[in-house]
């Protein structure tokens, strides 16, 4: 029996529907169940905050009216009191108290025997002493000038018999405690201040985050009270989704907020919603199951009405299934021979363009030597004369500069396997170095050779073979011209059949040029006169002689590298003795 495709269809619709009315509804009532659960977390966070800020209101005051306190302000004798001080901080577990004149400047303090002491300190530009010596308490959470750690401070007027101020007690409450409580908790919750700066979080990432835009008068406030240091104060990867919920890192979290807390001071409780979605899945997922189980009972029946007309159907789509396998492997049969063709073409027509290239250079360079040949008997005729003017000088430069274009142009009218012998490409790098190490040193450019201590052996010409590595360390000082600390590495090792020299620099890498179009003649990244594109075209032919190839890549950390490829030759006695030596 087969039914309608509108009927099917129909029927699919509405059970998706369903199952997304089951899964919203119990979404809906478990994020409900969790928030009324995060309320009341939120209450008991909120409480231990105010309890621990609450518990030392009235140290400050008690300790303002001790005649200890007052006599190191008139005497200037605090030796006996740092030694009380010290002892009330550590019974009460408070971070520090300390006491000040009316400039601000310490003169006694819990940890005066300290390396952090605050004594001598001058904290005239923090809110707390400010509003003490008004005669108001001064309450004030920042990180502090001297230690660097954070704690929340605390401030009263320290008055004479008199009644006028003569001095500020103040101490220091260290929070810190309840991020790593909230952490073992595996909670995310966050205390802001009125400002909607964060100070304590479970997550010490988001310390310091600013939950809403800073004025640039509030920006200023902050810093004449050097409250966060040198903090940016920015604000959190977090976005606003529907309902009390937020979206942090890809995941969805609940956000609460209580406000009543001291000081406009607001905590933020950020439970995860997994749970709840987790649970919403699960009932999902049971009525799946309960009409998965009702389907398979009608499929099973309805199976056993089709299962002969599928073992008819079978034996045709078997041959159907191998009618196609053949005829997809013959398409990519096509599609390679297609490639290979392609790639073919694309060879024949640069060594055509190589060829003519070659004959060009040939011509080039006998028509030109002889000019040039004659232009520099005629400086050096005037040198010796002592008739050399600055153009002569000018002209002696472009006649260089004539000649060494004629002697790159030399390499393409040049090839086969003349002078060839077994070469360590090792001694080819050192070679190399020790030629260009003035270049390096001219550039500020660092170089640095991995080449291992087992010979790299090949058959070639040394001469052409050092010609390559010259243009690809050019190439790479060229490079690494603008940057900060440029660097060059020579990485040299060898496999069964093939040897190979990779040289990467720091520089600014081939972008999206590829190495098909750097390796055509006259084709260059460099401005318009520091270079005529003929450097890898050359390396590439003189490699191909060799029976070898260039490679060129992209590194991810910056600059490009690029590889000669050669094949390897089993090295001599007499030479893998020399390697030893």
């Amino acid at each position: 029996m087969t039914f309608p495709r509108r009927f099917v269809v129909t029927i699919t619709v509405i059970a998706a529907l369903l199952l997304a009315a089951v899964f919203f509804a119990s979404l809906r009532y478990f994020l409900i169940d969790e928030a009324q659960r995060a309320g009341a977390r939120l209450t008991l966070y909120r409480s231990t905050v105010i309890a621990e800020v609450d518990r030392f209101n009235h140290l400050t005051k008690v300790l303002a009216v001790d005649p200890f306190v007052s006599d190191a302000l008139t005497t200037g004798r605090a030796d006996s009191l740092d030694r009380r001080l010290a002892g009330f901080a550590e019974a009460s577990g408070l971070d520090a108290i300390f006491l000040m004149d009316m400039a601000g400047r310490t003169i006694s303090a819990s940890n005066a025997a300290t390396p952090n002491s605050f004594v001598g300190q001058n904290y005239a530009f923090r809110p707390y002493f400010q509003d003490a010596i008004r005669g108001e308490t001064g309450t004030f959470y920042g990180i502090g000038a001297t230690t660097g750690l954070p704690g929340y401070f605390i401030a009263d007027p320290v008055r004479a018999t008199d009644g006028s101020i003569i001095g500020v007690i103040a101490i220091k409450i260290d929070l810190i405690p309840f991020e790593q409580s909230w952490r073992d908790a595996g909670e995310l919750v966050l205390l802001s201040n009125e400002r909607g700066i964060v100070l304590l979080s479970s997550e010490a990432t988001w310390r310091y985050r600013s939950l809403r835009a800073l004025t640039d008068l509030e920006r200023a406030q902050i810093r004449e009270a050097r409250q966060f240091a040198e903090q940016p104060l920015e604000p959190p990867d977090w976005s606003y989704t529907d309902g009390p919920r937020v979206r942090i890192d890809g995941y969805e979290r609940l956000h609460l907020v209580s406000a009543e807390l001291p000081h406009g001071w607001n905590i933020h409780y950020l439970p995860s919603t997994a749970q709840a979605y987790t649970l919403a899945s699960l009932i999902t997922g049971f009525v799946v199951v309960i009409a998965a189980a009702g389907l398979l009972v009608f499929q099973y029946v309805r199976g056993q009405r089709l299962n002969n007309a599928l073992r008819l159907s079978e034996r045709e789509e078997a041959a159907l299934r191998r009618a196609n396998e053949a005829l997809a492997q013959e398409v990519e049969d096509r599609k390679r021979a297609e490639r290979r063709l392609e790639k073919t073409r694309e060879e024949l027509a640069r060594a055509s363009r190589l060829a003519a290239l070659g004959q060009l250079s040939a011509s080039v360079t006998h028509e030109l030597g002889q000019p040039i040949a004659a232009m520099r008997n005629h400086l050096a005729a005037a040198e010796i004369s002592g008739t050399q003017t600055a153009l002569s000088s000018t002209l002696a430069d472009l006649v260089d500069r004539m000649a060494g274009i004629t002697t790159q142009l030399k390499f393409f009218a040049k090839s086969g396997s003349e002078g060839f012998e077994d070469v360590d490409l090792r001694a080819c790098v050192v070679s190399v170095k020790e030629l260009m190490q003035t270049t390096f040193d001219e550039a500020d450019t660092r170089l640095r050779l991995h080449l291992g201590d087992e010979a790299l052996m090949v058959r070639g010409a040394r001469l052409r073979i050092e010609q390559v590595l010259t243009n690809l360390l050019r190439n790479a000082i060229d490079a690494t011209h603008d940057t900060c600390h440029p660097s060059v590495d020579v990485n040299a090792g060898q496999d069964t059949d093939i040897v190979w020299i990779e040289v990467s620099d720091n520089g600014h890498g081939l972008g999206d040029t590829h190495l098909d179009d750097l390796l055509e003649p006259f084709v260059t990244t460099r401005a318009s006169g520091h270079g005529m594109g003929l450097g890898l075209a050359i390396s590439d032919g003189i490699l191909k002689d060799h029976g070898g190839h260039l490679e060129a890549r992209n590194l991810p950390s910056g600059g490009a590298a690029f590889r000669v490829v050669l094949p390897r030759v089993t090295p001599s006695r007499d030479d893998q003795g020399e390697a030893a030596a």
